[in-house]
């Protein structure tokens, strides 16, 4: 489940970010701290995106940021990221990106089942609508076991 996933210190509300690779490197950053991913698993992620272009940019509004697992994904975890100010990330159909949710999967299983997981999530409009209202880490957990139990 993705609750499982998503711990409070991987919810940042607010967050201000110069450009789309600050937001990145700033909702990726607890992945480092916590230890399940390395400083490489971010710097892959940039580095993809300056490649081959916002290939995360998956819908609109929507970032999910993550590197292959063998590019230092040492865990598992999925992040909410509410910016306090859209950002263009150069992806024509879905900017400007106001959520990232980044993810770390330390093998493609898992890389896979959390991507469908979120899936799911993100194709509800209320979810976005409490993630607007929520003030607090706790209140976007609370609110994403209340959305997995109505899935």
């Amino acid at each position: 489940m993705l609750s499982a996933l998503v711990q409070e210190p991987f919810v940042q509300l607010d967050v201000v970010a110069r450009d789309w690779e600050d937001a990145v490197r700033t909702a990726v950053a607890p992945f480092v701290e916590a230890g399940i991913a390395t400083q490489g698993y971010v710097d892959d992620i940039v580095r993809g995106a300056k490649e081959l272009g916002p290939y995360f940019v998956l819908a609109p509004h929507v970032a999910m940021p993550h590197a292959r697992p063998d590019q230092g994904a040492l865990g598992n975890g999925i992040g909410v990221v509410r910016l306090a100010e859209p950002v263009e990330f150069g992806s024509e159909a879905n900017d400007p990106v106001s959520y990232l949710f980044p993810l770390v999967a330390a093998d493609d299983g898992g890389h896979l089942q959390a991507l469908m997981s979120l899936a799911e999530l993100l194709g509800d409009e209320g979810f976005y609508v409490g993630l607007d209202e929520a003030e607090t880490a706790g209140e976007v957990l609370d609110l994403i076991r209340e959305k997995e139990g109505g899935l």
